[in-house]
């Protein structure tokens, strides 16, 4: 066996046909198609494979992203399309390619990993741990909004660069170009719903299906949120059946609105993460702690634990998925019952970090 290794270019081909009899074997495109920023040859460098005389035998990709929040801008590593061959499976192939991935991330100096899985006690062998936010909202019933002079659309032709203005004024989204706006909207199975202003121009928009994941779902949207509530009850009538909003926990005045209406709302987690440089990691939140007022943050990794808390109010921290937990959330710092009030008012300056990867980002 050889690897893991990046794939040679003219490996290309192999290695997405692999992929697509392993993980698309019944869509009528290739998973490139899908994942168009991941799978092209200016990312070789972050794909790993193990192989055997010329057959792939395991794969994994790493996608690195920035992301901006308001307190910090995070360097994630993503991970995803992680396959193993039926007849080389329980060799430990899958956990060797992840961990190259892992490595991969800590070369170019990403601050954490994250991934998307059902298979959470495999992952945590690794180190990873469900953690972060996601609120689901599925939308049973059709509502009604205050009339608005909006004209709605599910016209898949629409211009990049009017989606990327309204994505550009998330609070928190990872670095886009253009172009990979354009690409993304080119996904198979992706439904654009719009809403224009009278002027032509974009108010909100939103984004469902990529491939064979997340049918069902919106995913990605911009707009301000009246416009946006306008635009989801539009969907709910034009779909007529329920669907499900996808929402970080961040979106309030969202989450206050949709709350108002006929839904059901879940609580649940963004991904499986992992700290792959805490001391780089503990830098940037001690800075953002600081640009709040609060200097007195101690943020430390030891040998065998990790130091968490403010002055003295400190707290030992044994396990690096609990320390995840206690970044990223979900997590009440007061139902813990050990922190001072005034430490955890402390800590809501900036905890839980606020992260999101958008839909069209996830791999």
């Amino acid at each position: 066996m050889e690897g893991p290794r990046s794939p040679r270019e003219a490996e290309l081909p192999q290695v997405l046909d692999f992929l697509n009899k392993k993980l698309r074997s019944e869509a009528p495109w290739s998973i490139a198609a899908e994942y168009p920023t991941a799978f092209t040859a200016n990312n070789l460098h972050n794909m790993r494979i193990i192989s055997d005389e010329e057959r792939v035998l395991s794969h994994a990709v790493m996608k690195p992203l920035i992301i901006k929040s308001p307190h910090v801008i995070f360097k994630v590593g993503a991970i995803g399309s992680v396959v193993t061959d039926d007849q080389h499976r329980g060799q430990g192939l899958s956990t060797r390619v992840i961990n190259d991935c892992l490595k991969l991330a800590t070369e170019q100096s990403c601050d954490i990993a994250i991934l998307w899985t059902d298979l959470f006690d495999f992952y945590r062998k690794m180190g990873f741990e469900l953690a972060g936010s996601e609120i689901s909202f599925i939308i049973d019933e059709e509502f009604d909004v205050p009339t608005s002079n909006l004209r709605f659309s599910t016209d898949s032709k629409v211009s990049p660069d009017a989606i990327y203005r309204l994505y550009s004024s998330h609070s928190v989204n990872s670095v886009r170009t253009i172009e990979e706006t354009r690409k993304f909207l080119a996904i198979p199975e992706t439904k654009v719903y719009t809403a224009w202003e009278a002027n032509g121009q974009l108010a909100a928009y939103a984004i469902e299906g990529k491939g064979v994941d997340l049918g069902g779902y919106i995913h990605e949207w911009g707009g301000s949120v009246s416009k946006l509530m306008a635009l989801f009850s539009f969907i709910r009538t034009h779909k007529a059946q329920p669907y499900t909003i996808i929402v970080p926990k961040h979106a309030t005045n969202l989450i206050e609105q949709l709350k108002a209406k006929p839904v059901m709302m879940n609580q649940g987690f963004l991904g499986m993460i992992k700290f792959v440089n805490f001391d780089q990691l503990a830098a940037k939140i001690k800075r953002a702690f600081r640009a709040e007022g609060v200097a007195d943050i101690v943020l430390e990794k030891h040998p065998d634990n990790f130091v968490f808390g403010c002055g003295q109010d400190l707290y030992t921290i044994n396990n690096e998925t609990d320390m995840v937990r206690l970044l990223f959330g979900p997590v009440d710092y007061r139902a813990l019952g050990i922190f001072k009030e005034e430490t955890v008012q402390k800590f809501e300056k900036v905890l839980p970090l606020n992260l999101w990867v958008w839909g069209w980002d996830s791999i």
